[in-house]
């Protein structure tokens, strides 16, 4: 039976449409999207300041064994994300400062671990945009157990595939087929143009529950009770 299982490296993200989901924020697409959003529990290790967007990369790795992280490190690409379902396992860290500093280089947007890291210190030092479940000063070893590379997977309770578009920011991260970016893309520049809308009216003394429509809902509710 075969250990490892690796699958073609996924088309990337088009440049443009790239750009364009930059300037949009990942709560904005959950005004009215319903999945793809990353299980919370899974939070960022270093401070994100910006929309950071890439193409997916898939990994999976089982229990103390990193062997396939190792090796797929030399085939990231300058914007893909790096996904690494750890199959349960959130005992082992599999990606410390020195793995961490090798993804950095090869031009990631960033890491999703769903598990633990290791070295935060150095990991906020170099900056690499990092999402993990939390830390463990355990480690994982090239103890050769196997794995898949570019191949569905799940992580924080999302379905991952290679090549997926990848939202991210303070707020969370969103995985989206990428036959339906453009169509998530367009309602979101839609609703990010009017966000911010009421600012001034609030200012101005009128009630955002007027400004919404939710104290009238309220109040036709109260009546027909």
């Amino acid at each position: 039976m075969k250990k490892y299982h690796i699958g073609a490296q996924p088309a990337q993200i088009d440049p443009e449409l790239r750009a364009r989901f930059e300037r949009v924020e990942v709560a904005t697409i959950g005004h009215f999207r319903h999945r793809g959003f990353v299980r919370h529990s899974i939070s960022p290790v270093v401070d994100i300041k910006q929309t950071l967007v890439g193409t997916a990369v898939t990994l999976a790795i089982p229990a103390t064994d990193s062997t396939l992280l190792h090796h797929a490190v030399s085939f990231i690409r300058p914007g893909d994300l790096l996904f690494v379902d750890r199959l349960g396992d959130d005992r082992h860290a599999c990606i410390g400062g020195g793995v961490a500093f090798a993804i950095k280089t090869a031009g990631a947007v960033g890491v999703v671990i769903d598990g633990p890291c290791t070295d935060v210190e150095e990991i906020v030092e170099l900056g690499m945009p990092l999402w993990a479940r939390g830390v463990s000063g355990i480690t994982t070893r090239l103890n050769d157990l196997g794995g898949s590379l570019n191949l569905p997977i799940s992580c924080g309770n999302v379905p991952v595939m290679p090549g997926d578009i990848v939202v991210a920011d303070a707020s969370g991260i969103l995985v989206i087929p990428a036959d339906e970016a453009l169509d998530v893309l367009i309602e979101a520049e839609a609703r990010q143009a009017r966000a911010g809308r009421h600012k001034g009216k609030i200012e101005a003394g009128e009630k955002l529950g007027d400004l919404s429509g939710a104290s009238r809902m309220v109040a036709e509710a109260m009546e027909a009770s």
